[in-house]
């Protein structure tokens, strides 16, 4: 049963996020577009409460336990960027808009950018790692700290590589190569002959 709520939340979120997309661009409901990208949490939020309810409800604890709970730590994480970057693309594909400009690769843009990653990634580790936590006590007794052990160590890692490779950045900043020509950590245009 699980697999298949987290099957459901997932399409649910992108449904979410289209019809709020199309709400702002295509029929100019701003308001109702706005309740719409708001409510994306509240998917991730349902499939926690229906996770802990399955547990409470004497299904075996697993990693797919986990990976719902993870969905709302992603969303705190995570959700804000993924929905500024979904708005562009629809901006851009359905209203006119200006094409997205790329991440950053070069110079203190990216090291700027590279940061941004990795706080998004604790960020989004510490919560999932909360409610993950959570889920013992709530589940009256189905679940135990053992059983999601991997997730602890999974989690931390990513956001221990994640930091690191923000410092690194930070250390030895990414500069172009010669010839090209960067603005705002992006490449602007090819000067000399193309190789």
């Amino acid at each position: 049963m699980i697999v298949t709520l987290i099957i459901a939340a997932e399409i649910s979120w992108w449904i979410v996020l289209g019809l709020g997309l199309s709400a702002r661009y295509l029929l100019r409901w701003r308001r109702t577009s706005t309740a719409l990208l708001v409510g994306l949490p509240v998917v991730d939020l349902a499939l926690y409460t229906l996770t802990v309810l399955n547990l409470r409800g004497g299904a075996e604890a697993s990693w797919m336990h986990a990976l719902a709970a993870s969905y709302v730590g992603f969303s705190v994480g995570y959700g804000p960027s993924l929905v500024r970057w979904a708005d562009r693309q629809f901006l851009h594909r359905f209203a006119g808009g200006p094409k997205p400009l790329p991440s950053p690769k070069y110079g203190p843009e990216r090291t700027r950018y590279e940061w941004e990653v990795a706080r998004r990634t604790v960020v989004s580790a510490v919560i999932t790692l909360g409610l993950i936590s959570l889920l013992v006590p709530l589940s009256a007794g189905a679940a135990h700290f053992g059983t999601f052990a991997q997730w602890y160590w999974k989690l931390g890692i990513a956001a221990v590589v994640n930091v690191v490779v923000a410092g690194c950045f930070s250390i030895w900043p990414k500069e172009p190569p010669a010839g090209v020509e960067v603005e705002n950590g992006r490449v602007v245009e090819q000067v000399g002959p193309k190789s």
